[in-house]
């Protein structure tokens, strides 16, 4: 992401050093499809996070 006007720039970066990061996410989403999932829907991360409008 980056934020940038004239003579200046803010940049905010991520860097992952292993797929250990990512397992929490991973396991919130398997349980999230276990437990709300309905055959043949198709989900994303919004509504394991709860961001997708109503």
């Amino acid at each position: 992401v980056i934020f940038a006007g004239p003579g200046e720039r803010i940049e905010l970066t991520h860097r992952a050093h292993g797929r250990e990061a990512f397992a929490e996410g991973v396991l919130k989403a398997v349980r999230f499809v276990v437990e709300r999932g309905r055959p043949g829907e198709i989900l994303g991360m919004e509504d394991v996070l709860g961001l997708r409008d109503a």
